[in-house]
């Protein structure tokens, strides 16, 4: 009975989701079909399922950072990282392709989001790389795989979700997310060096060096972006606040960088204010509508057949890994990443609990597969920003990043051989403390 109750709900949310209607509203059209199918009581189950939801504490750290993004989305600080970073890597292989990752890298620490990443970087690298003759194939996809780096790089959007969804300390999760942040940088960071190399007729020739006291000067403008990583990041590894606590310290500081910046008007006060209300609605929207479809798939028994029947396969931690993979890699193809989270946590957990695989392990895996998703077609998010920055079309810019496509792909092996460069530094820091 469960198979049938399985194959009816899979189908008729593939089909709403392919009408183009809102996820939030496909899944909960699903929940009520299985709370129907097994005449379980809807009107006791669907509001105390979205209350208990969205009414945790931890989740009202998700609307604050998202607010931070969408205040230094509006201010000078690309630009600011631009000028900043572009004198010191001169003479780096590569040269200034390298802004676009390491760019992304400092603006992911502090906006959490993959798209505002890419777009908030990508308005300011790629004039300046197309004026100073880079090769557009290279530009593109170095941003538009480095935009990913918004996911993971603490404070991650997803990584809330996914603490929230799991029950899992975001604090730890934050933590986690360093290190395969700054492995997946090199990374990214050697392909260009490498390219380059084997490139040499592709790049532009070198530019006249600035003098070591004006690049040290230049150093200034990344300071407000600096001091705001420190403060906010800072403040939840030192313990000294929470997530939430840090969150409001990020709203403050982006608020302050912004008028200083001279970027701080009424008018972008309020287009910051009505886009992080509408980013946040959606996302709890999403998580309250996937509460309600995991608790009416509870209802019909499918996370227990299903846990059953992968237990039958007698798979190991590791052919559970590939498979989850796979499984991520297709529902990218259809999905964005916090609606993957969302919708898969409470039934994958019982599994991934049952091969004994760390869950802190597990977050930080599930945002690099939601990374590679984010470039696949024909949802990438990342592939729209940059299509919309460049006015390239959409297979120039999926062929551009197929390099970084499958780096990040080798990040989940490295990852997976070497679980400790996710766990140590939340294992050291919270057993110092």
């Amino acid at each position: 009975m469960e198979i049938l109750y399985s194959s009816i709900l899979i189908l008729a949310l593939l089909a709403l989701l392919a009408s183009g209607i809102w996820v939030a509203i496909a899944l909960a059209s699903v929940a009520i079909i299985a709370m129907l199918l097994v005449e379980a009581p809807i009107d006791l189950v669907m509001p105390s399922s979205i209350w208990s939801s969205v009414s945790s504490w931890s989740l009202t750290a998700l609307p604050l950072f998202i607010w931070m993004g969408e205040i230094l989305f509006r201010t000078r600080l690309a630009d600011d990282l631009f000028h900043g970073l572009a004198p010191w890597l001169n003479r780096l292989p590569g040269r200034l392709l390298h802004v676009n990752v390491i760019g992304c890298g400092i603006f992911a620490a502090v906006s959490g989001s993959s798209a505002a990443t890419a777009a908030t970087v990508g308005k300011m690298s790629l004039p300046e790389l197309k004026r100073r003759g880079y090769e557009d194939k290279i530009s593109v996809g170095s941003l538009a795989a480095s935009g990913t780096l918004g996911l993971l790089i603490p404070p991650s959007i997803i990584l809330i979700v996914y603490g929230v969804s799991a029950n899992v300390s975001i604090a730890r999760l934050f933590l986690a997310g360093v290190l395969p942040g700054l492995m997946i940088v090199v990374m990214f960071m050697a392909y260009i060096a490498i390219w380059s190399l084997f490139h040499k007729d592709r790049m532009p020739p070198a530019e006249q060096g600035l003098s070591l006291w004006e690049k040290i000067r230049r150093l200034r403008l990344l300071l407000p972006t600096v001091l705001l990583i420190a403060a906010v990041i800072g403040s939840i590894y030192t313990g000294v606040a929470t997530a939430t606590e840090a969150a409001t310290l990020g709203v403050v500081g982006s608020l302050l960088i912004a008028l200083f910046s001279g970027s701080l008007t009424w008018e972008n006060f309020k287009l910051s204010l009505y886009g992080a209300t509408r980013t946040s609605c959606m996302i709890g929207f999403i998580i309250a509508t996937a509460a309600f479809l995991s608790v009416a798939m509870g209802y019909a028994g499918i996370p227990r057949a299903l846990a059953a029947w992968i237990g039958t396969m007698g798979l190991s931690a590791y052919e559970l890994i590939f498979a989850l993979t796979i499984l991520y890699l297709v529902l990218g193809c259809f999905l964005d990443g916090i609606s993957m989270v969302v919708l898969t946590t409470a039934i994958i957990m019982p599994m991934v609990q049952a091969a004994q695989i760390d869950l802190i392990w597990f977050g930080i895996f599930i945002v690099i597969v939601v990374e590679i998703a984010q470039l696949t077609p024909p949802v990438g998010f990342n592939l729209f920003v940059v299509q919309g920055l460049t006015g390239h079309d959409i297979l120039f810019v999926a062929r551009s990043v197929l390099p970084f496509f499958l780096l990040l792909c080798a990040s989940i092996v490295i990852l997976t051989i070497f679980p400790q460069i996710a766990t140590w530094l939340p294992q050291t820091m919270f057993s110092a403390g």
